[in-house]
């Protein structure tokens, strides 16, 4: 393989999103394209999910999302692959006016190696904060693993498709057992395309 890695590489996820169209594009040619943009020297794709449509939130409020997971490997440190994730963003038009607002393309670094950042500390912070924080207040760093995998279904059944054993590096319980604790009806919302 023709590839510069050495070493050091991480497994890392990373789940997709939008519900905008990009020019002509409707959101699964978006997420489709951005999949492609994630290959290079140093992130090998190594698994893609089905792609999966989930509602907007709250109802009615715009289109149905188009969700999806993948495992890539990277010699990338999780900084650096964030960038580059913001990166593919801006080519695919994504405006970070409003969180949580409709956008044409989401990329979440979900999982790095399994290393929690900033640290215990901070991550346990994120993930306590009440919903209403949550909507008002963005972390200024990264956090890792992602604080809200284990409420959002459109992220665990994507993931589930892709590594349904990884197991949260700081709950402790794999991608299925945080799945089968959610509501089935919120499950049941995210489809296969």
């Amino acid at each position: 393989m023709g590839s510069k890695m050495a070493g050091n590489l991480k497994t890392s996820l990373i789940a997709l999103g939008g519900n905008l169209p990009v020019d002509a594009d409707a959101p699964q040619a978006t997420l489709s394209k951005a999949v492609a943009a994630l290959q290079s020297d140093d992130v090998v794709l190594r698994r893609v999910s089905r792609f999966f449509q989930t509602p907007c939130f709250p109802a009615g409020a715009g289109p149905d999302y188009v969700n999806a997971a993948v495992a890539v490997e990277t010699s990338l440190t999780a900084r650096a692959l964030l960038a580059r994730l913001h990166e593919i963003e801006e080519q695919f038009d994504r405006v970070r006016e409003q969180r949580w607002g409709m956008r044409t393309l989401d990329l979440d670094l979900i999982d790095h190696g399994g290393a929690v950042l900033p640290d215990a500390d901070g991550f346990a912070r994120w993930q306590g904060l009440p919903l209403e924080t949550q909507m008002q207040e963005a972390p200024g760093q990264l956090i890792l693993p992602h604080p809200r995998i284990q409420d959002r279904a459109f992220v665990l059944v994507p993931l589930c498709d892709i590594t349904p054993r990884w197991r949260h590096p700081v709950l402790q319980k794999t991608a299925a057992g945080l799945l089968a604790e959610l509501p089935p009806a919120d499950v049941a919302e995210v489809t296969p395309l």
